[in-house]
């Protein structure tokens, strides 16, 4: 279904106004734009990991294994930036920092399994071209992720202003890397879904038959 297309396109929207629009929403009424944008991409961004998984499991079983990996990270990620939105730094700052952390961190691993499974499988027909491009997104998240990581951890103004440079580049990097996901979601169907619940119900027949 052609309109499964909005899910990345309005998940990396949302992430945009989330990133560029305010910063660590600290106070009113940041607080409340920044809490309202990041609780709304966390659960697209969610959304987006299970339907992908789905999508994995029903065009390449073997790979289920692999899939079901990366989704629990994209859940992780997704619950850390949850914790990140809700716990105010100046009042929070311990959570929110580890929520930050945890999201990010999960990310960086997340975009290398979606990479790998770009390379394995065939769900848009263009991995081709998607592959390369997905490999120097990965590239990028990884590198920026470490120095965000770094210069975060540093008391000078000076290395804090470098990481917040650090964390718009992974929110603008993941955004292009989460639009590139509509090539795949434009051959998703809403069908596909039940392989989250298990069998299908055109198996169920068979399976009453051999009991």
């Amino acid at each position: 279904m052609v309109l499964w297309i909005l899910l990345p396109i309005t998940l990396a929207f949302i992430s945009f106004v989330g990133t560029w629009s305010v910063s660590s929403g600290t106070y009113a009424p940041e607080n409340s734009l920044f809490t309202a944008t990041i609780n709304a991409g966390s659960f697209l961004f969610l959304l987006f990991c299970i339907l992908h998984h789905s999508h994995v499991i029903e065009k390449h079983g073997g790979l289920s294994v692999m899939s079901r990996m990366a989704a629990v990270l994209g859940v992780v990620a997704s619950l850390g930036a949850f914790i990140a939105a809700n716990c105010n730094p100046y009042h929070l700052a311990l959570l929110h920092n580890l929520g930050a952390a945890v999201s990010f961190v999960c990310i960086c691993f997340y975009t290398v399994l979606l990479t790998e499974l770009t390379k394995k499988s065939q769900l848009s027909g263009l991995e081709t071209y998607l592959y390369p491009y997905r490999i120097v997104a990965t590239i990028i998240q990884a590198i920026v992720t470490i120095c965000y990581t770094i210069m975060f951890a540093q008391e000078e103004y000076f290395y804090r202003h470098l990481s917040a440079i650090f964390e718009w580049m992974l929110g603008a990097n993941l955004q292009l890397f989460e639009l590139s996901y509509v090539a795949e979601f434009y051959y998703f169907s809403s069908y596909m879904i039940s392989n989250l619940l298990g069998k299908r119900e055109e198996q169920k027949p068979l399976m009453l038959t051999l009991s």
